[in-house]
């Protein structure tokens, strides 16, 4: 007999497949996940992306004029009902799916690209999709996990006078195709720059990893790197601050960096560090049009307390690039009502500059990058930031810093062409595909 929670999902799946199309409207669907372990992640990011969505729609009367039409499916950050949904909504002009789920993003690359819908994994998922000779369908701007992993490798380069040469560094990772991403990045680092590497795996949800660090106690790293979600995550760094691990030399990737990570540990998260892939906090004038159109006139996602934090930022900025890239499919077109293959030459084209952020009223938030189809992916740059405990905010504590690019991209070139071998697909530029 099926469960509840598995009809319920089912359910979602039947309702969004069942829904007619609207006439005159944008169908920004929403794979979220607000339940199971990694729900308070996955639903402080889902507010942020609805909510961002909806103040289009109240302050500006959607994109072009043509309203957004929103449609939500939980997918419990479980891989088949991910693929349940997306088979769900995949017949009703669905403009951008974005998983939030390394696997379902794995599941969902060939099926987006026979069906013609574009698909955004920003800063997860598939880093060689990066090529977008081979993966058309697929971006991953503005970083991808290869890139987060240099960048940590040249943020320690710049704090020991730049040599590693010798160093012991762990990575702590998620044992699912989301945490060993940055393994083959990090392994050819440690060839050029000498520095010992050490793999950690942690099955989900990563509540138990007393086993690990003992390891990491015995081991003695000089860094300690993690690619982690939701509970494992505050159970890290809970586990660090109880063997006194030092906290500055602890770095997280971006979804390792969040106030549902830090705040379990109290002070004893001070001083931990993780990458940022944009700004948090809540100087941004961005955030007064949301109180004013969404928030003061109860139309938020959640209660509104998330605003301004991490994850409900990073959600608002894949939800403000999808609507910047359905402005540039309005302008390549010339109409307003688009198509999903016109949303992809939107995507394709997207150019994001710093005078676009601060006129969207997002001044600094995130990288100046332009999309080729040689890259999808942006310019891999990020920031480290760090969590004071006493004050519960976070602080960028350097600017942007530039990965190993010429090593990423002979990585993306050797997988993508690999995969593009395995599936026979012939690499090439589509021009114009929405018509």
């Amino acid at each position: 007999m099926m469960n509840m929670t598995r009809m319920a999902a089912v359910l979602a799946v039947t309702m969004t497949a069942a829904a007619p199309a609207v006439a005159q409207s944008l169908h920004f669907p929403m794979l979220n996940y607000r339940t199971g372990p990694f729900g308070p992640n996955g639903m402080a990011f889902a507010d942020g992306y609805q909510d961002y969505l909806t103040l289009i729609n109240e302050r500006d009367g959607g994109i072009g004029g043509v309203p957004i039409r929103m449609t939500e499916c939980e997918t419990a950050y479980n891989t088949e009902r991910g693929v349940e949904c997306y088979q769900g909504i995949r017949g009703d002009s669905p403009l951008v799916i974005q998983p939030l789920s390394t696997g379902i993003t794995y599941q969902l690359i060939p099926r987006t690209m026979e069906d013609q819908v574009p698909m955004h994994t920003m800063g997860y998922g598939r880093t060689s999709a990066v090529n977008g000779e081979v993966f058309n369908w697929t971006f991953n701007y503005p970083g991808t996990y290869w890139d987060g992993a240099s960048v940590i490798i040249n943020y320690l380069l710049e704090e020991n006078d730049g040599s590693l040469e010798g160093k012991k560094i762990v990575l702590l990772y998620h044992n699912s195709a989301y945490g060993r991403e940055p393994i083959p990045t990090l392994t050819r680092l440690a060839e050029h720059h000498g520095y010992e590497l050490i793999t950690i795996g942690v099955d989900s949800p990563g509540q138990e990893q007393g086993n690990q660090w003992l390891q990491i106690r015995r081991e003695r790293p000089d860094y300690v790197t993690m690619w982690g979600w939701g509970v494992m995550n505050a159970v890290a760094i809970q586990e660090a601050a109880n063997i006194r691990f030092p906290m500055e030399n602890f770095i997280g990737v971006w979804w390792s960096g969040s106030e549902q990570d830090v705040r379990p540990a109290g002070a004893g998260a001070h001083g931990y560090k993780s990458l940022a892939m944009h700004g948090t906090g809540r100087d941004y004038p961005i955030y007064d049009d949301i109180q004013e159109y969404v928030i003061d006139r109860g139309l938020a996602a959640g209660t509104g307390d998330e605003v301004g934090t991490v994850l409900y930022s990073r959600g608002m900025y894949a939800s403000m690039l999808a609507v910047e890239a359905a402005k540039k499919a309005q302008e390549i077109h010339g109409v307003e009502e688009i198509t999903p293959a016109m949303m992809r030459d939107g995507m394709a084209n997207l150019v994001i500059t710093e005078e676009l952020m601060e006129e969207l009223g997002l001044p600094g938030f995130g990288p100046a990058f332009e999309v080729t189809c040689q890259n999808h992916g942006g310019t891999g740059e990020a920031m480290i930031q760090q969590w004071d405990a006493e004050s519960g905010t976070w602080s960028l504590i350097t600017d942007w810093i530039a990965p190993n690019r010429d090593l990423i991209m002979e990585m993306v070139m050797e997988d993508s062409l690999a995969y593009a071998a395995e599936n026979n697909i012939e690499p090439q530029c589509l021009e114009r595909s929405g018509g």
